[in-house]
């Protein structure tokens, strides 16, 4: 069957426009995964629910054409192997080693190493389900991760991090070389493990918002709003179409913001201090205005469940207005100078290249899938209000290389810039909040929102009480650390950090 088929037999889920549901049977499921991979379909995310309350269940997400598709498997056996999806959606072999990290759900046929887990807890232990009582007393010793050893004449290997010298989250990453070629890079991540998904369990659902909006704090718009589309889709509340244009200005902040450090951390990578300097100062322009209009630099609180937590005056309006258009006025100018700059250029021009049928293979997304000729938008493939009346253009590149990441983000930065002036001059008047009542025990829902990094998911299910019994959030990062491994095989590795930049993936977000 085609992708369309299996769509066809599917209902319609709570949340995000165009998300149908299907449950289906351990035969179907790998079936229904081979001729969705066969079909153009992409894996979104994959997590399990296990509890007391109901039946063990892997659930996926797969985005076809205009729509996406939460299949999930209900085992009567949580403890016997699962068919597992890396044969056909390559992206699913970690989502399935912390499953089986957090919950002990084992996919057949899969790598066995841990993910998430390093060592901190006992192999028996669930996160997920188990008490955490059961920890005391556990030794933390050594971790013996195994990685993957290259072998040959003139070869050897260079381990780089968890810690690293700068302000960053830690990964550790080894790279297996001659001289300085690369040969193989293996990412090893999970070090920040903080708990927020059996953290949510703790919560009532109207106040999920506000840790989700803290999974990755440079996309607390996305996962905030993402979290509350999947909880007002639960509960059937439609927000005002004031707060939706509002939520989609914040989504652009947010995305500008993330652009700019970026780019000037880029610069700086290719020996461009310059760029560093500039770059950085249009940042803080951009937050202080934030922080001047909203209260705060990054926005982690605009979004809550029924809309937005406060009005936007016409005053503050305008100002955010002119301190966008001046950022971007002088974006225009630096990118004139990075273009024209011999030594960037040929810092970004090949390196860390991603072809295109390699990423399709691979399902990279989001800022690094478009600049490997990956045509997905949410905003336009799957819009929900203001998006559906504020038309966005989509921006490929296809080198697939750092150059074409850094094109990327100066084009979307300028599309940016144009979808804040309309959605300031065409904000409705109206109500901003939406009264939003407690939902129904067994309430589900799914959001999805293309993020800068790419598309954000939040799948969230209510008990009794509103208390919320499972949500899982979804960075777009779990897709493109794999890329990464790829990218920089033949490349040097003086060349690592600038490759890394220009996908600058998330490892908070990356570990629940």
């Amino acid at each position: 069957m085609t992708p369309r088929d299996w769509w066809a037999q599917s209902a319609p889920q709570a949340g995000a426009p165009g998300v149908r549901a299907l449950t289906v049977s351990t035969a179907a499921w790998t079936r229904a995964a081979q001729e969705l991979a066969a079909g153009g379909a992409r894996l979104a995310a994959m997590w399990a629910t296990r509890d007391e309350h109901v039946m063990p269940t892997v659930r996926a997400v797969f985005l076809i054409n205009s729509g996406a598709l939460l299949m999930s498997l209900r085992l009567a056996d949580a403890d016997a192997p699962y068919p597992g999806l890396e044969k056909y959606f390559p992206s699913a072999s970690r989502m399935q080693r912390a499953m089986a990290d957090l919950s002990g759900m084992r996919a057949s046929d899969s790598d066995t190493r841990p993910w998430l887990r390093h060592n901190a807890w006992p192999a028996s232990f669930r996160p997920l389900i188990d008490p955490a009582t059961l920890l005391s007393g556990y030794p933390i010793g050594v971790d013996q991760y195994p990685f993957v050893r290259v072998s040959g004449e003139g070869v050897h290997e260079i381990p780089v991090g968890p810690v690293h010298a700068g302000i960053i989250e830690p990964g550790h990453f080894r790279f297996s070389v001659v001289g300085e070629k690369v040969l193989r890079l293996e990412e090893r991540l999970g070090y920040v493990h903080k708990g927020i998904e059996r953290r949510f369990t703790e919560l009532p659902a109207l106040d999920g918002h506000r840790l989700a909006a803290r999974v990755s704090g440079d996309s607390a718009v996305a996962f905030s709003w993402a979290y509350c589309q999947a909880l007002e889709g639960s509960i059937g509340v439609e927000i005002p179409p004031r707060a939706a244009w509002l939520r989609g200005l914040y989504l652009e902040l947010e995305r500008i913001a993330n652009h700019l450090g970026d780019l000037g951390a880029l610069g700086n990578d290719a020996g461009f201090a310059f760029g560093l300097a500039q770059f950085s100062r249009l940042k803080e322009h951009l937050l202080r205005a934030c922080a001047e209009v909203f209260g705060e630099r990054y926005l982690m609180s605009v979004i809550v469940p029924g809309g937005i937590v406060a009005d936007l005056a016409d005053m503050d309006a305008e100002r955010l207005r002119l301190a966008v258009q001046g950022v971007a006025n002088e974006v225009d100018l630096l990118r004139t100078v990075y273009d024209e700059h011999e030594g960037v250029r040929d810092r970004f021009t090949g390196a860390g290249a991603v072809a295109q049928d390699l990423a399709a293979r691979l399902g990279v997304t989001g800022l690094a899938g478009r600049a490997s000729g990956q045509p997905f938008d949410l905003r336009v493939d799957l819009p929900c209000a203001p998006y559906t009346e504020v038309a966005v253009t989509k921006i490929v590149r296809n080198t697939g290389d750092v150059a074409a990441r850094v094109a990327l983000r100066f084009d979307e930065l300028k599309e940016s810039v144009r979808l804040i002036e309309r959605l300031i001059e065409g904000l409705p008047h109206g109500p901003y909040r939406e009264a939003v009542p407690l939902p129904v025990e067994g309430a589900s829902g799914l959001g999805l929102i293309e993020g800068w990094r790419g598309p954000v998911l939040v799948a969230l299910e209510v008990g009794a009480a509103g208390a919320i019994t499972r949500c899982h959030a979804h960075d777009p990062s779990w897709q493109n650390w794999p890329a990464l491994e790829h990218a920089i095989i033949g490349n040097i590795v003086p060349d690592f950090p600038l490759i890394n930049k220009s996908f600058n993936l998330s490892y908070s977000g990356h570990d629940l």
